[in-house]
């Protein structure tokens, strides 16, 4: 019979000091401004002003020109001809005021946590997926997937976008211009979506959560997504948040139609599968 050879348990990736008491956790003061940013954060100045031509740059070169100006401080940049490369203005996890004059291709400003962002032209699919933070404008139109995932912060198209707006939204506000396409809210799960014009067929199909309203005609629903009541309260968030992107409905937001979660596929379980099987 083979032996077995005791080894250094550093050698196995193991570690053997003691960490009661110890943790990893970074706990915040709710009275420091500091905590609306991360702590790698460039200090930057809104009035320091500049531009990149990304004409002849690639998205890499064009990313890291953003960063690195960051670092020096300045917090209002410009990219002329931006040329609908993909990728561009992802990652930004710090206050920025970030222009593009021209249009953007696939993922253009993923994954943004606090910058301001406005785009002049056009943006291909997946726009600012997983943003947390921030606002982004988009003065045209938007591809599929506008917003996928989206957690925080407001995602703006002031014209038309395409299929599977905002799906997987797990908060903040999606707003369109114009119309957006089908399976718009696709297990949206919180947040709220403004479409001011007409909506694709399987609007919030299997919705958990999350509010959506529609300006104009609904092709159909999705499953357990259902109309509701407006009220109040919701006209008057609706005129509020539309007045600052200078936008209106078109009917009036009283007139708009709100759908929400049935709720009829909420069927949770406090039972893992194997312990149904010994139940049954």
């Amino acid at each position: 019979m083979a032996k077995l050879k005791k080894g250094d348990p550093s050698e196995m990736g193991m570690r053997t000091e003691q960490l009661t008491g110890r943790s990893q956790q970074v706990f915040f003061s709710a009275e420091e401004s500091a905590n609306f940013t991360y702590p790698w954060a460039p200090e930057v100045d809104f009035d320091r002003q500049t531009d990149i031509d990304g004409e002849s740059l690639t998205p890499t070169e064009v990313n890291k020109q953003i960063r690195a100006l960051m670092e020096e401080g300045y917090g209002d940049i410009t990219v002329r001809n931006p040329g609908a490369k993909h990728s561009l203005g992802v990652g930004i996890l710090s206050r920025l005021n970030l222009r593009f004059e021209g249009s953007l291709g696939y993922f253009g400003c993923g994954l943004l946590d606090g910058p301001n962002v406005v785009i002049t032209g056009r943006v291909g699919w997946s726009c600012a997926e997983n943003m947390m933070s921030g606002t982004l404008v988009v003065k045209k139109n938007a591809g599929s997937t506008f917003g996928a995932a989206i957690r925080g912060g407001d995602l703006v198209c002031h014209g038309d976008v395409g299929s599977r707006t905002g799906i997987d939204q797990k908060g903040g506000t999606i707003i369109v211009g114009g119309k957006t396409g089908a399976f718009s809210g696709f297990m949206m799960q919180r947040g709220r979506m403004i479409i001011l014009g007409d909506a694709g067929k399987n609007l919030g199909d299997s919705m958990y959560d999350g509010t959506i309203y529609v300006g104009w005609q609904i092709a159909d629903l999705g499953v357990d997504a259902i109309e509701e009541d407006m009220t109040e309260s919701d006209c008057e968030w609706l005129r509020r948040k539309l007045a600052l992107y200078g936008m209106e409905a078109s009917k009036g937001v009283e007139n708009m139609t709100k759908i929400v979660a049935g709720k009829q596929l909420w069927n949770y379980d406090n039972l893992e599968p194997s312990e149904k099987k010994l139940v049954l």
